[in-house]
């Protein structure tokens, strides 16, 4: 089959040291602290074999995610700005959908011919974690794409437990290509959703919402926080092609900080007028800009009001502690999208046509065009960029 092999050279950052575990593995846990000089390539491989609970996929469109974007794009000293666990090479890859091919002898609940998006975190369901409902913190975990192999792939094999069905996603469409990019989508936007409903424990109907960032992690919270009744949703972007999105996805008013800054005003000074003075009472950090965005989300808190911090990066950010304790505030961070229902909920909400995330595909590339994709991706002006296969 063919794939796309991102390559990168094991090379840990003065003073950081890899544990006995990561020499071993080559699984850095910090990828941005190890793999430096990152390379894309084309390459032929063995296809997949398919275990007694494995689904084999073929693979019909993949989104492009930021984290992607992360594994090509590097600091000044070469390494690679992703900062979560990598093992290289490693296909990439892992907003994925596509049909079933073929089953494992103990696969129960899916079939050849079906339509099935999946979840990315591998992780091991027998662990403590794992049992106490928190797989996303599986300490056996591991993420396609980065550690395990990737959907930029014309194969590839899942557990059974991580496959969802999708057909009526593409029978509400009304085309299989459309339905199956819209369930790529699933995976992004299931990030907010547990980032939101399952780890900070939700929102009330009637809540003011700012986003910071309007990538498609933002652009999920904003679909999800439009749905689950938010009175206020006002995002923030300095790409004003992805605030334009953002007013289209649902968002009632969308700023680039720059620009307000030059006005002489903040995203602070925003939230604040479009509240009343109240405040947000939850607030999204998917920018990945926490060190720019946290000062003006500690002044944007409303009485009792949540923080989801869903971005990465190696940066470390200013947080004046006062303030939680002042505004009885709370910092959730997120990782993933596996468990606390986040898959079936976000399935039956585009079913029934309760959001619609078709808007958020803002480019399409065939698979020969995927290093492109990626390399189109840096430049931060679309939504989603969809790899077809």
């Amino acid at each position: 089959m063919k794939a796309l092999v991102l390559e990168a050279d094991w090379d840990p950052r003065h003073p950081y040291r890899p544990t006995a575990a990561e020499l071993a593995s080559q699984k850095a846990t910090i990828a941005s602290e190890v793999w430096r000089h990152p390379r894309l390539r084309m390459a032929t491989l063995p296809d997949p074999e398919v275990g007694p609970h494995d689904v084999l996929i073929r693979v019909r469109a993949v989104g492009v995610c930021g984290s992607d974007t992360h594994c090509l794009e590097t600091d000044p000293e070469g390494y690679i700005l992703f900062s979560g666990p990598t093992r290289l090479p490693v296909v990439l890859g892992h907003e994925y959908s596509g049909e079933v091919v073929a089953v494992g002898s103990a696969v129960r609940d899916i079939a050849p011919g079906q339509l099935v998006a999946c979840e990315g975190m591998l992780y091991c369901g027998v662990c403590e974690a794992c049992r106490r409902g928190q797989p996303n913190q599986c300490p056996r975990l591991e993420m396609v794409g980065f550690s395990a192999p990737g959907a930029y792939a014309e194969l590839i094999t899942a557990h059974e437990r991580h496959c969802f069905r999708v057909d009526g996603i593409a029978d509400r469409y009304g085309d299989v290509q459309l339905g199956l990019d819209i369930a790529a989508l699933i995976e992004p936007i299931a990030c907010p959703f547990n980032g939101m409903f399952v780890a900070a424990g939700g929102m009330l109907p009637g809540s003011h919402v700012a986003v910071y960032g309007c990538g498609p992690i933002g652009l999920g919270a904003v679909l999800l926080a439009r749905a689950a009744g938010a009175a206020t949703v006002v995002a923030f972007d300095i790409s004003n092609e992805r605030c334009e999105l953002a007013t289209a996805m649902g968002a009632d008013t969308a700023y680039n900080p720059i620009e307000l800054a030059e006005a002489g005003s903040s995203p602070a000074e925003v939230v604040r007028e479009l509240t009343g003075g109240w405040g947000a009472d939850m607030q999204i950090e998917a920018a990945g800009a926490a060190h720019a965005t946290m000062p003006e989300i500690e002044k944007s808190f409303a009485p009792a009001g949540k923080m989801v911090y869903l971005g990465r990066t190696g940066m470390k950010p200013p947080v004046m502690l006062d303030v939680l304790m002042s505004s009885s505030g709370s910092i959730t961070g997120a990782r993933g999208h596996a468990g606390g229902g986040c898959f079936p909920a976000i399935i039956r909400m585009i079913e029934r046509g309760i959001i619609d995330p078709a808007p958020m595909i803002t480019s399409r590339f065939p698979f020969d065009g995927v290093i492109q994709a990626i390399e189109r991706s840096c430049l931060r002006v679309d939504g989603k960029i969809m790899v077809q296969v």
